[in-house]
């Protein structure tokens, strides 16, 4: 979990999280500097499965590579800091990613808003979700939040490439190019759409984006996964 400045939704969150892990799991989560009680909240819990990283403090994407070098699991599990994970989440995702040759498991959310309220009942339906590399290249449907992945997919997907703007996108197709993505139909978080966090939904510019799929196509050459 990447997370700053979340005081408002992030107990809710820890607490959803915690509750389905053994004593053999746990959740790192690297904290960007804060101005507000986020760190205390997060001590509070005095969780010995929780452990607490100081982030970077250069970005989400920064701060999520920080996690992720630190995480050592053989499944790791992607979260926000303000959603809200269904209980049945860790046990469905990590009985699909056990499956034959699966390397990442997508799968949908309902949306909600700051008050717990449905927004939409299906991310993957509202965003209209297609499978496969090409499709996603050109309109990601990758959700970080909603993503989990055998540890294998770090060695091609670290370091992340520099001025990478959406991290979530580069595991995908990484994970497109290294193994075989599972899409789970059933949504597993409560995905949390406030004032803070709305712009994480929104699209760029379209001059943007073509100039940043043009860089991606660069850099997953220089990877040689195409």
């Amino acid at each position: 979990m990447a997370a700053c400045n979340g005081e408002e939704f992030i107990e809710a969150q820890i607490a959803s999280i915690i509750q389905q892990l053994d004593e053999r799991d746990e959740l790192v989560i690297s904290l960007d500097p804060s101005t507000d009680r986020t760190e205390s909240l997060i001590s509070g819990f005095q969780d010995q499965r929780i452990r607490l990283l100081k982030g970077p403090g250069q970005g989400v994407v920064s701060n999520v590579e920080n996690g992720l070098n630190a995480a050592h699991g053989d499944y790791i599990f992607l979260a926000d800091q303000d959603d809200i994970w269904c209980s049945r989440k860790l046990k469905v995702v990590l009985d699909a990613l056990k499956k034959d040759d699966t390397l990442l498991v997508l799968h949908d959310c309902r949306i909600i808003d700051e008050n717990l309220s449905e927004l939409e009942s299906s991310y993957f339906q509202w965003h209209g979700t297609k499978k496969g590399f090409w499709n996603n290249l050109l309109r990601n449907s990758f959700i970080g939040c909603c993503m989990a992945f055998k540890r294998s997919l770090l060695d091609r997907a670290l370091p992340f490439p520099k001025n990478l703007p959406m991290h979530d996108q580069w595991l995908g197709l990484t994970a497109c190019r290294t193994g075989k993505v599972r899409y789970l139909k059933e949504p597993l978080i409560d995905y949390r759409r406030h004032s803070n966090n709305q712009s994480s939904l929104s699209h760029a510019d379209i001059l943007t984006m073509i100039r940043w799929r043009l860089t991606l196509i660069r850099i997953l050459k220089e990877r040689k996964l195409i």
